[in-house]
């Protein structure tokens, strides 16, 4: 095998190999509580919320949080399911028109035990 070969399969799996361990990571907005529970849907800002959730994600931890630390950074949530589950809506995901929602569980003990976002 050549060197030119060796090295382009060498650089593709690279890439590859660095595209899945960012996955996630690479934060589109810093996250400004302020900003998010000011948030309305109008065209100018479709996904703030979203180009948010990796910073929020990344830089809080969520899990273990009482729900109303959660309220206090995030603001009242737009849905409240059952008294163990409650969720924000997030707004276009920016990919065509899937919107999403960041739901949060919480365990017996009263405090966040996950929390998910949904796209769809």
């Amino acid at each position: 095998m050549g060197k030119n070969k060796t090295f382009g399969i060498l650089f593709i799996v690279t890439i590859i190999f660095l595209s899945f361990s960012l996955r996630g990571k690479l934060s589109g907005e810093k996250f400004d509580s302020k900003k998010w529970k000011n948030w309305t849907e109008s065209e100018m800002e479709f996904s703030t919320r979203w180009d948010m959730m990796n910073s929020l994600r990344n830089n809080h931890d969520l899990k273990g949080k009482t729900k109303n630390e959660i309220i206090n950074l995030l603001g009242k949530p737009e849905f409240e399911e059952t008294n163990s589950e409650f969720s924000y809506y997030l707004g276009y995901s920016g990919r065509g028109i899937n919107t999403g929602r960041l739901i949060f569980y919480i365990g017996l003990d009263g405090k966040i035990c996950d929390f998910k976002v949904y796209q769809g």
